[in-house]
């Protein structure tokens, strides 16, 4: 038992008669605000402290959520009490001589992701930790929640159980269970579906081109491929919460549920619908690698602060390397799809100059400051813990996979980890994290982890997948390299990116820069390309931009053409053990 938790123990067993409700109105929804009232019963102490937690387990970055919390008050048989605010997410109440609080406030919602919060006439959904109060010392106290709505019509849809002969009414086991239980709220269609003799239900929200029973049929293959990694399914039921919207794409893991957002007209389009279902396989895998199997950081949530670890490669990367071979494994798309999105992938990152900077484990680690708080320099000083633990996770499976012929796999690896740590749900360390997969391959990884995991060195590609037949080929582009991105916006043709050392940056153009014309001539983003093929390498040609209003012209030297794509082809004449295991590995 960790300090922390034994901390929680104690202060609960001290004050175990405390019952606490929450009651959630909407009464003017297109105002956005809910209503929030906290009810506490059977209190005993002379001060209750009340925190709002700053992130939600999944999403690694503080949110300061009570940046959108207004109108606290707090009475005591209609009187009011006494209070003060400690800090950005701290409260406190005196409450001497008193058992009995009633805590009102109300919460701003009217931000559309599946980590926040979202009101409006058709609608309300929220993220607990985005809603309720953490009360220190009652974290494994169980919690009612009521929902009033405001219609009749209106359904609740959450994976919490019901209260019997309680109209709307839910209950939470402990805190943490309200923070990992949306809730979903309004006139969203509801479909019913068993897998493994368990109920599932997808929950829509938002119009759009889905078509159900189709997509219905392909959740339950994906469903069956990721239960037969684990040997079954952990939960009594499961809820898929869809959100449909413009532009939005994203999805937020939870223990028995998952809140996913994606375009409403994403779903005719064949490659974008099987964009869909990999994010499906993605958050579903979730419910096992990091919400049951994690690192030991995260075994004990800390929801005022940062909770840091050098592992999320493997929660978020090994996760999105599975997320591309489920569907295939579910025949949700062929293999063919599979290497077109594993090449998408490795381009990706093998475009990133950050990858050669910054190591996989402090990209984890420092998760909190960079990842989700890009600025124009991003690219180049840092790499996604999900797309290079993607990679990694790619190495070690083609390597397992290699030296025990297929025998053995990073599913292996995914078992052993269940087995060991997650059916428990005890945090791994990053060394027994290590030891797992070391113990599956049969190897000593230091060296790998060493030069991959924690250090900097190009990932060799070719090396692991030349066992099973096939090669990274680079696409080099018949112009020379200058080394800038430039979208068009309003008319304006906009500098977005500047790559390190590139001909661009050592001529001193910056991000943010408006692009006007290349010797004299004017250029927009859209023909950019066709425009630098007329130059060969070593050519210098003059740039024109706006810098901060202010006309500037620049003479740049252009470099060598530089890859800007990768494809993972077959070999032309792989030998019969080649065939053999890419057979095995890809199941053709």
């Amino acid at each position: 038992m960790t300090e922390v938790t034994a901390h929680h123990l104690e202060n609960s067993t001290k004050q175990a008669t405390a019952t606490i409700s929450y009651q959630i109105a909407m009464p003017q929804p297109q105002t956005h605000l809910f209503e929030v009232t906290l009810h506490l019963q059977g209190y005993s102490s002379s001060t209750l402290d009340l925190k709002m937690p700053v992130w939600t387990p999944g999403s690694y970055l503080v949110r300061e959520y009570a940046k959108h919390l207004q109108d606290f008050s707090a009475i005591s048989d209609d009187k009011a009490l006494t209070w003060c605010k400690i800090s950005k997410n701290h409260w406190q109440v005196d409450t001497t001589n008193v058992s009995e609080v009633t805590i009102s406030y109300r919460i701003f919602a009217n931000e559309l992701t599946v980590r926040t919060n979202h009101l409006d006439s058709t609608h309300g959904y929220f993220n607990g930790a985005a809603l309720f109060f953490r009360i220190p010392g009652f974290e494994r106290e169980p919690i009612n929640i009521t929902i009033q709505t405001p219609h009749p019509q209106w359904q609740v849809t959450t994976t919490l159980p019901a209260v019997e002969k309680q109209k709307n009414t839910f209950v939470a086991a402990d805190f943490d269970t309200l923070v990992d239980s949306p809730f979903e709220i309004g006139s969203h269609q509801l479909y019913d579906f068993e897998v493994h003799s368990l109920p599932h239900q997808l929950a829509i929200w938002g119009k759009g081109n889905v078509q159900v029973e189709p997509m219905i049929e392909d959740i339950k293959k994906i469903i069956e491929v990721e239960a037969q990694i684990f040997g079954g399914l952990p939960y009594e039921r499961y809820l898929f919460l869809l959100h449909l919207s413009a532009q939005s794409f994203g999805g937020l893991e939870h223990k028995n549920s998952c809140a996913l957002i994606y375009k409403r007209f994403g779903f005719c389009d064949r490659e974008k619908y099987e964009r869909f279902m990999q994010l499906v396989a993605h958050e579903f895998f979730h419910l096992w690698n990091v919400k049951r199997i994690r690192p030991k950081e995260l075994e004990v949530f800390d929801y005022d602060q940062e909770n840091y670890t050098p592992s999320l490669w493997f929660c978020e990367g090994t996760t999105s390397y599975y997320d591309l071979l489920i569907p295939l494994r579910a025949g949700i798309y062929n293999v063919k799809s599979y290497l077109n999105n594993l090449s998408k992938e490795i381009t990706a990152y093998e475009t990133t100059p950050g990858r050669k900077i910054q190591p996989v484990s402090e990209s984890s680690f420092d998760a909190w400051i960079k990842l989700y708080r890009q600025d124009a320099n991003s690219k180049n000083s840092q790499i996604s813990y999900y797309l290079k633990g993607e990679m990694i996770s790619l190495l070690l499976d083609l390597l397992i996979r290699s030296r025990h012929n297929n025998q053995r796999s990073l599913d292996d690896v995914m078992l052993k980890l269940w087995q060991e740590f997650g059916k428990d749900e005890i945090g791994y360390t990053a060394a027994e994290l290590k030891q797992v997969i070391e113990s599956v391959a049969e190897i000593d990884l230091t060296d790998f982890f060493q030069r991959y995991i924690h250090g900097t060195e190009d990932l060799p590609f070719n090396e692991y997948l030349e066992p099973f037949g096939l090669k990274l080929v680079a696409d080099i582009p018949d112009e020379p390299f200058l080394g800038i991105k430039v979208t068009s916006d309003n008319a304006r043709e906009s500098i977005k990116f500047v790559e390190t050392d590139s001909p661009a940056q050592i001529a001193g153009i910056d991000a943010g820069d408006e692009l006007l014309a290349i010797d004299g001539i004017k250029v927009t983003a859209n023909q950019l390309s066709e425009r630098l093929k007329e130059y060969q390498p070593q050519d210098t040609i003059e740039i024109t931009v706006f810098h901060q209003d202010e006309l500037r012209n620049y003479h740049v030297i252009l470099a060598r053409p530089r890859a800007n794509k990768y494809e993972v082809v077959p070999l032309k004449n792989p030998s019969v053990a080649q065939k053999e295991k890419f057979n095995q590995f890809l199941g053709v």
